[in-house]
Order: C-alpha cells, then sequence, then structure tokens
C-alpha cells in the first residue's frame, strides 16, 4: 500500500481532483432539469481526466429511447503522454453513459418532445469515479444573452464596491 494520504472532504471527494466544467453552456442554454451519470472509460482516459486534461465545449449527448441509452460525442479527452504510442485512445471517441434506465428514458423523451439537447454540463469524482453532469438546455436567444451578460456586470460592480468599502 502507499504511504501516500489523500486529503478528502467530508463526502469522501478527493480535494485534489480536478472539476471539468463547460462554462459556455449555461451562457448559451437555459437548464431545466440535470441528471449525474457515469462515464464508460478507458485507463489512459481516466489518467488524463485525474490531469484535468479534457475539454467539455463542443460536447453534446446523443439520446437514443429503444433502447434507452445515452452517448457523449465531441467530448476531447487528450492523450496520456506517459502511456506508450501503443496504448493511447482516441481524443474524440464516443463515450457511453451509464444510468438508470428510467432515467434515461426519461432524459430522451425530455429533449425529443421539447426540442431541446442534452448537454454535459462538468465531469467531477465521486468516491474514485468520473461523474458526468448533463442537462437538458433549450437555446437562449440573443436578449437573453445579453441579459445574462448584463445581470453578470452589475454583481461585479456590486462585488467590486463592497470589497472597497471594507
Amino acid at each position: 500500500m502507499s504511504d501516500r494520504k489523500k486529503s478528502t472532504s467530508k463526502d469522501g471527494d478527493s480535494a485534489r481532483e480536478p472539476v471539468i466544467e463547460n462554462r459556455k453552456a449555461r451562457f448559451d442554454y437555459a437548464i431545466t432539469d440535470t441528471l449525474e451519470c457515469g462515464l464508460e472509460l478507458v485507463g489512459t482516459e481516466v489518467k488524463s481526466l485525474r490531469k484535468g486534461q479534457a475539454s467539455l465545449a463542443e460536447g453534446w449527448v446523443l439520446p437514443s429511447i429503444d433502447p434507452p441509452s445515452l452517448t457523449l460525442l465531441n467530448v476531447t479527452i487528450a492523450e496520456y503522454p506517459s502511456a506508450g504510442p501503443n496504448r493511447q485512445h482516441v481524443p474524440t471517441r464516443q463515450r457511453r453513459l451509464l444510468a438508470h434506465r428510467k432515467e434515461m428514458l426519461k432524459f430522451a423523451t425530455e429533449a425529443k418532445a421539447k426540442g431541446a439537447t442534452l448537454v454535459p454540463l462538468k465531469i467531477y469524482w465521486v468516491k474514485g469515479r468520473a461523474k458526468l453532469l448533463i442537462g437538458i438546455g433549450l437555446g437562449k436567444k440573443q436578449h437573453d444573452k445579453r441579459e445574462s451578460i448584463a445581470k453578470r456586470e452589475d454583481r461585479r460592480d456590486i462585488d467590486r464596491a463592497m470589497s472597497r468599502r471594507r
């Protein structure tokens, strides 16, 4: 066994593991509902994720109703350089998402019915396993995006004023 001790938080997550977020998704889409899924990964993908080398920006989830399944597409997980050239994974391969059948069916039908899309929001670690948070995203109109920008700038101005006040 290793002598190294991991610093853990109250719920068992390792504090040093990176969280990979898709910040642009919340700006481009109005997220109505979310679901935590597991990811089916190969060894070098896990090592790259632990180093924080992934991009969710272009990713999306393909739902299937019969049989219920969710597939993660266009998410880039960088190659792990320490593995030899024969052991590398394909950076943008399709990855199967792991969730309960009822949850997958619910999300697939909601996404098809509303004309929405399933968007990956973030990858994080729970008890040593990679989890993906996906959401049902309804596309925002241009005026909604301007409203989001205005709220964000107002919040920054308030925070700036409060920090000067102290």
